[in-house]
């Protein structure tokens, strides 16, 4: 494990958390302002965009997109 893994590795849960709390975030705004949304596709459309973003940033960043 070179030390760019390293650095990256101490990160990761930290990383994931953020994650999780911008979605959390997000269904919480979306709930605010439509209270009768349909949680599933809520999810489903705030999963998109936050995908979305990150592809932006691997291109941003010069890394390959999977597939």
């Amino acid at each position: 494990m070179d030390e760019t893994e390293k650095g990256v590795s101490v990160l990761k849960k930290e990383i994931r958390a953020e994650m999780r709390g911008i979605f959390k975030m997000n269904m919480t705004f979306e709930g605010w302002s439509v209270p009768e949304m349909d949680d599933k596709e809520a999810s489903l459309e705030i999963l998109e965009v936050m995908q979305k973003a990150l592809d932006e940033l691997k291109e941003e960043n010069g890394v390959k997109q999977n597939g």
